[in-house]
């Protein structure tokens, strides 16, 4: 939290834990204290995320549903309204329609309770969105949406521009990256990013997730810095 208010940031997206801490964020005694350092460094938790997914996923072990759902209770006791359910490494969903269906049966179990808590299950994986709208149709809750990573859907050589109008109305968060380029000075048109962002009337948190090759307090306050001409605050 110190070093996010030394860059200037307006909060973080914080980790669940992993399996080695037992998802630590689960006790009470840790919430209090990332509550504690987001007060002391006037820096908001901005986001939940449980990374650990990618090597336990939820689309085939039974602890990763386990996680999501204690997530749904530390996101409220948090105040975070979106949860990143990551879905990378063994995670990957692309090409797996098997694991595609468990995912969605595991998601029609647990939306009722984060929709109860009034969270949202955010999907990030390698999907297009078409195909994310498809799993988020299927479950039926709107506790369930896309997260939406601009640098990884380039990557898979998805037309952004046109996905993110795509997810209008399902789009939850955001990540900006851009392989290993700092924002603006890579493939991505970010001014496109935001008229299409605009055009949908997204509202949410945009998560840097940007490389930084120089280091992460000045790469980030680039970053920042880009990010706050292209996106100012009102009355700015």
């Amino acid at each position: 939290m110190a070093l996010a208010k030394e860059i200037g940031l307006d909060g973080v997206q914080i980790g669940m834990g992993g399996l080695g801490n037992k998802m630590w964020l689960r006790q009470p005694e840790a919430q209090k204290a990332y509550l504690d350092a987001a007060r002391q460094n006037g820096v908001e938790i901005g986001g939940l995320a449980l990374g650990e997914l990618n090597s336990i996923p939820l689309k085939s072990d039974l602890r990763a549903a386990v996680w999501v759902v204690d997530s749904v209770d530390v996101a409220k006791a948090i105040g975070v309204k979106v949860i990143l359910i990551a879905q990378f490494g063994k995670g990957d969903l692309l090409g797996d329609q098997a694991g595609i269906d468990r995912t969605v049966e595991a998601l029609k179990e647990i939306a009722p309770r984060a929709e109860r808590a009034g969270v949202i299950l955010g999907l990030e994986n390698y999907l297009s969105a078409p195909a994310n709208l498809d799993i988020v149709q299927r479950v039926g809750s709107p506790a369930v949406q896309v997260y939406y990573d601009v640098g990884n859907s380039t990557d898979k050589g998805y037309d952004i521009y046109s996905e993110l109008r795509l997810l209008k109305g399902q789009l939850c968060e955001l990540h900006f990256k851009d392989a290993g380029h700092l924002l603006g000075k890579g493939r991505i048109d970010f001014a496109k990013v935001r008229a299409a962002v605009e055009e949908i009337g997204y509202r949410g948190w945009i998560q840097i997730e940007a490389a930084a090759p120089n280091g992460v307090v000045k790469d980030f306050q680039t970053n920042l810095a880009f990010l706050r001409g292209l996106f100012p605050k009102a009355g700015a």
